[in-house]
Parts: structure tokens; C-alpha cells; sequence
């Protein structure tokens, strides 16, 4: 492409766009991280100082730490973020079926998921992708699904697939009959921070989509969601199947 042409142009543009946010999202993660430690040091002098302080300036104290824990967790969800933009790809053939088992595995060795019934396909084509980037992929929705069906007894998670609008494309499927959303809120999902429920029914940041379909913009795929209230959700994965691509 010569230097005028407009493709050429707009996809310098965006790559520079991709660079910029990068740089500012690593810059806002490190520089605030000295701030928030000095705060959480001076409320641990202020309650070791004061221990007999009265009830109501302990509470206080006990909100500006559990605020400057929520921060820095958040630091470290945007630090992620930006990781998954710079992160060399190694595309490879990824068998999906046997690394799905493997993260629900992990899941109820790691959680009291023992109410969860699993439907794993066991036949899923062998797709084109980044083996690490998928297994966060993976790990991060199933690992939602069982979360938001927690109280569901029993609840019902179902990895399937089915072949996309071209035959080379592979669809995968993830399905959970939990508290589900409104369908007008999908994409409130996909924002940083995005959380549709309080922190006190379900733990997390709302990075896990964010940086889900961060890894899947790089694959070359796509990555949706719909559900409904206390209906569950189901979210839609596309990657090209490996049978279609060339490793050279």
C-alpha cells in the first residue's frame, strides 16, 4: 500500500490509537499506585495510633481501606487490560473440548461448585488460536457462569458449538441458567468496570468480558452475549476453525 492510500492511513491511525492507550493505561496503573499506598499506610498508623477510637472513625477508616483495596484492584484489572493489547499472539490448533474440561475442573477444585452439572461438548473442531489467551477466555466465562448460578440448585452450565455463517468459522457456545440480566444491559458488559449487580451478591471487578473480547479482537473472532432476567445468559464465541488455516 503507497503511502496515500486511505486503508494505509486509517489502519496507521489505529494502531497508533491501540499504542497511546497502552501507554496511558500502564502510566495511570503505576503512577496512582503511590498515592493509594500511602493512604492504606496512614490508615493503618491512624487505627494502630488510636485503638480505642470511637466506633464511627473506625468505620470510616474501615471504608477508605476497603476503598483503596477496590482501587487497586482496579489498577490491576486496567494493568491486564493493557497486557492483553500488547501480548505476542502464538496462533496454534487449540482443542477447546479438552481445555473446557480442564478449566471446569480447576473451577470445582478451587470453589464450592458442587451444585453446578456440566454439558460439555466433547466434539468441538479444533480451532485457530493463542492456547494461553483462550484459556483465560475460557476461565474467566465459565468461571462467570458458575458464579451468577450460584443459587440455583441445581445449576446448568453447557459448553456446545455449531458452524458459523462461513463453513471455516467455529461458534462456540456457553450457556448458565443463573440470575441472567436485562437484555437492553448486554452491553454495559463489555465496558470497563461494567457490573450489573452489587459487589455484595457477586464478587469481581466486571473486567472479565473487557478483556475477553480485548483477546478476541486480536484473534480475528467475536464474542456476544443475551439473556434475560433470572433466565441466564448465554455468550456466542467465533474463531476460525483450524482444519481452515494454513500454519506456515
Amino acid at each position: 500500500m503507497s503511502a496515500d492510500d486511505p486503508l494505509a492511513i486509517l489502519q496507521q491511525q489505529l494502531e497508533t490509537l491501540r499504542l497511546e492507550f497502552q501507554e496511558f493505561t500502564s502510566t495511570v496503573s503505576h503512577d496512582l499506585r503511590a498515592p493509594l499506598r500511602h493512604i492504606t499506610a496512614y490508615v493503618q498508623v491512624m487505627t494502630e495510633d488510636w485503638p480505642d477510637m470511637p466506633q464511627d472513625m473506625a468505620d470510616h477508616l474501615a471504608t477508605i481501606r476497603q476503598s483503596a483495596q477496590l482501587l487497586g484492584q482496579q489498577l490491576d484489572g486496567l494493568t491486564q487490560l493493557s497486557r492483553w493489547g500488547q501480548q505476542e499472539i502464538r496462533l496454534q490448533a487449540v482443542n477447546v473440548s479438552v481445555m473446557a474440561q480442564e478449566v471446569a475442573n480447576t473451577i470445582m477444585q478451587n470453589s464450592s461448585a458442587h451444585h453446578v452439572q456440566w454439558h460439555l461438548a466433547k466434539d468441538v473442531p479444533l480451532v485457530w488460536a493463542d492456547a494461553d489467551m483462550l484459556h483465560s477466555v475460557l476461565s474467566n466465562l465459565l468461571g462467570n457462569a458458575v458464579k451468577f448460578s450460584q443459587n440455583r440448585r441445581p445449576a446448568h452450565i453447557t459448553l456446545d458449538w455449531y458452524c458459523g455463517e462461513k463453513p471455516s468459522q467455529c461458534c462456540i457456545c456457553i450457556n448458565d441458567n443463573g440470575v441472567g440480566f436485562a437484555p437492553g444491559q448486554a452491553k454495559a458488559l463489555f465496558k470497563v468496570f461494567g457490573k450489573l449487580h452489587p459487589v455484595r451478591e457477586f464478587e469481581g471487578l466486571g473486567m472479565g468480558l473487557v478483556c475477553s473480547r480485548k483477546i478476541f479482537e486480536r484473534l480475528g473472532g467475536f464474542i456476544s452475549i443475551e439473556g434475560g432476567l433470572q433466565q441466564g445468559c448465554r455468550i456466542t464465541m467465533g474463531l476460525p476453525k483450524a482444519a481452515t488455516q494454513n500454519p506456515s
